[in-house]
């Protein structure tokens, strides 16, 4: 009896015997002879996708000499099992009944967006429409599997070859199976923002730029100008002009990194974020005959969130819906607040004119806010005029009306806030329903004493995110060499670990190690020691046997086993040596083994943890022991998600709306931003703002209320006047 793999083996010699002509298709026939997991890298769910696409473009090219079979996938269900008309109010039901052709959803907050992409998808399917031929892109990939997974609720039918996830998600899925055509290998590494900027560090420093002659851009500024180049579609000079013009005088050094970069990221066989979208749009623009099998293979595009795509993404789906034009997109004009992450809010508001045949729905109802709420948002975002008109009506019944608080300075600020929200907690409202919100992470200083002084229990959407804490990383670097031996960030890392040795002799160990075919053996084998003296015996002994045992590790694919392997071979001490707070650190990493059983390929693990360090995260900074917390968030970070009671803190003139953004010409955007707090708020709104500010090279200011305040009726809030006793 074969094993599975030796079959698979096999297959591939038989196949690669017939079509040794056909270069382009051998790496795909690769991939589909690994679908049992012990060479392919992708997650289940991604390994299903690839199936799906693999399997249709052999389907496409003749295999001469061999009969055709045909498998036959369970017929779609001939009859809806639910009554739509009784699970969707009529603006929902009029878009998921929509007849296909290019579809605008303009999707209010909070009036069941995501209902209604779920039960357009489970539509879809019930009208025939084959699962491998819907295409459906999120911001998070989070959000596509729990639409997924409630679409499989409803209609009882397998979605898992539906290609779901983020723009980077399925970019990530294309690229591994194209990534000869753009001269890469298929098991590239994903860098996370940091390793990228270290590399940039890293050709900068070969470029021989002396940072002590001139001021010169740090790897992160950089990394900065090459993504949003990137996310843009804009060249260098372009960016800089825009964005960066303080470096224009600098452009030909920053435009020499930028290329050394790509040149070292190719050496490496590594690709960014930003790559995930670069190449998968060149492939898509360079080759005629790849663009139509995309465009022609995926009949259905869903695109969520549309009003936070930028300008690369848009042509991505413009791309891939170019026959079929089925794209439907479903966001917000007056929640498109990202534009300084690239953001495009023009692609939303010129759907129409790029596809004038398409439909445009409304979704006005919200099931979210009061009336008193939403009509002053209502009131707010009607002042803007680069926005598709729309009325978000309440299904709720009145309620309190919205707050509007000035306070003499920011300390009666924070105490106000910290005295209202014990108040909201004995009406019987939980601290995890109240978030304060702001504009900047600064304006929330004050109010966490305030609640650390009263002992309030709070939360800070802010700092590291968990995918990007040294700790991991360092484990993360481990696995990677494990699958990548080229990936010299990792390795470096790894190197800088020993003690006594520090950045220069990591290099010298790398540009030693890099010349072996298998850098892991040197250190099984312990010949390393013999090249670099520095290296304790003990050390030695450690690292042999951590790296013997992640080798057989690795053969089963067991990524959870070999984390646990680093901390049992010495990483434990290491922290114990090197942090603080170390206990901690470890809870961390108990979690990463957690997170990483639901993986079953080492490749498709790290692939994910990868992509999803580059998604917006955050730390938690607790205040207190309690499960219920405070919320202090960004208004940016608050962005989707709600609570019963929100306060809006600093809504004065010169701080929100922000400054800069007004003088650039951004007062729509921070309108929006405004309209996006507002529209957080369940059932208690509270804008504050102090009246009183002391700036030490000024003294004294008085500040006024927000205009977005100025801008409301008397008749959508009442004013608080909050005195002392």
């Amino acid at each position: 009896m074969h094993h599975p793999l030796a079959t698979s083996v096999i297959f591939l010699g038989f196949l690669t015997k017939q079509l040794k002509s056909d270069t382009q298709i051998l790496p795909i026939i690769i991939t589909v002879c690994t679908q049992n997991g012990s060479l392919n890298g992708l997650t289940e769910a991604n390994r299903r996708n690839q199936r799906a696409v693999d399997s249709q473009y052999l389907i496409s090219h003749t295999f001469y000499g061999m009969k055709k079979y045909t498998l036959h996938r369970d017929a779609a269900p001939r009859k809806s099992l639910f009554d739509y008309e009784k699970e969707l109010n009529q603006e929902q039901l009029e878009v998921v009944m929509a007849p296909d052709g290019p579809i605008l959803v303009i999707a209010g907050a909070g009036s069941g967006k995501t209902r209604v992409v779920t039960y357009r998808v489970a539509h879809l399917l019930e009208r025939g429409a084959s699962p491998q031929s819907i295409l459906l892109l999120t911001f998070t990939n989070k959000a596509a599997r729990e639409m997924l997974h409630r679409v499989e609720h409803l209609i009882k039918m397998d979605t898992r070859y539906i290609w779901g996830g983020t723009f980077h998600h399925i970019g990530n899925l294309i690229l591994r199976q194209q990534s000869r055509r753009v001269d890469f290998k298929p098991n590239f590494t994903i860098l996370d923002n940091e390793d990228a900027k270290d590399i940039i560090e890293l050709v900068t420093k070969e470029a021989k730029i002396d940072r002590k002659e001139r001021r010169f851009p740090k790897g992160q500024v950089l990394k900065e100008i090459f993504s949003f180049s990137v996310n843009t579609l804009e060249g260098l000079e372009e960016t800089l002009n825009a964005k960066f013009p303080y470096f224009m005088d600098i452009i030909d050094e920053i435009a020499m990194i930028q290329q050394g970069y790509a040149e070292k990221k190719r050496a490496a066989n590594a690709m960014d974020f930003d790559d995930l979208l670069y190449f998968w749009h060149r492939l898509l623009a360079e080759d005629e005959s790849l663009r139509q099998y995309y465009a022609a293979m995926f009949s259905h595009i869903l695109v969520d969130e549309y009003q936070d795509t930028n300008r690369i993404q848009a042509e991505i789906v413009d791309f891939m819906g170019f026959i079929n034009r089925n794209v439907m997109v479903v966001g917000d004009d007056a929640q498109s607040i990202y534009s300084f992450r690239g953001a495009n809010f023009q692609n939303i508001l010129e759907f129409p004119k790029r596809y004038p045949e398409a439909r445009v729905y409304r979704l006005e109802t919200n099931y979210r806010s009061t009336p008193e709420i939403l009509d002053l948002a209502n009131h707010s975002i009607s002042h803007n005029t680069r926005q598709f008109a729309k009325n978000l009506r309440a299904v709720k019944k009145n309620g309190i009306v919205p707050v509007v608080t000035p306070l003499r300075d920011v300390i009666q600020q924070a105490e106000f806030v910290a005295q209202r929200i014990l108040e909201l907690r004995d009406e019987g409202i939980a601290l995890n329903e109240i978030a304060v919100l702001y504009r900047a992470h600064y304006h929330c200083m004050e109010l966490q004493m305030e609640l650390t002084r009263r002992g309030i229990p709070f939360e800070i959407r802010s700092g590291l995110r968990f995918f990007e804490q040294a700790h991991i990383k360092d484990v993360v670097a481990f696995l990677r060499v494990m699958i990548n031996p080229t990936d010299e960030i990792s390795w470096k890392r790894l190197l800088k670990m020993f003690p006594r040795i520090g950045r220069k002799t990591a290099d010298h160990m790398y540009d030693y190690i890099k010349t072996f075919e298998n850098p892991v053996d040197l250190f099984i084998s312990k010949k390393i020691g013999e090249k670099f003296k520095s290296i304790h015996k003990d050390n030695l002994e450690t690292w042999s046997g951590l790296f013997k045992e992640l080798e057989e590790l690795q053969r089963y694919d067991a990524p959870a086993d070999m984390i646990s392997t680093i901390l049992k071979h010495g990483y434990t001490d290491y922290l114990k040596y090197t942090y603080g707070n170390h206990e901690n650190r470890l809870e961390d990493i108990s979690q990463l083994i957690n997170f990483s059983t639901e993986y079953d390929s080492l490749v498709a693990f790290l692939s994910e943890l990868s992509l999803m360090s580059g998604i917006a995260g955050e730390e938690v900074v607790t205040g207190g022991e309690e499960a219920e917390r405070v919320v202090l968030s960004t208004i940016h970070q608050a962005k989707g998600l709600e609570w019963k009671a929100v306060f809006v803190i600093w809504c004065a003139e010169g701080r929100f709306p922000n400054p800069k953004a007004i003088e650039g010409g951004e007062t729509e955007e921070e309108r929006r931003l405004f309209y996006v707090a507002a529209t957080r708020a369940m059932d208690e709104l509270y804008l504050c703002y102090p009246m009183l500010l002391f700036e030490k090279q000024i003294g004294h200011v008085i500040l006024k209320p927000s205009r977005f305040i100025a801008e409301l009726d008397s008749g959508h809030y009442e004013e608080w006047q909050v005195g002392e006793v």
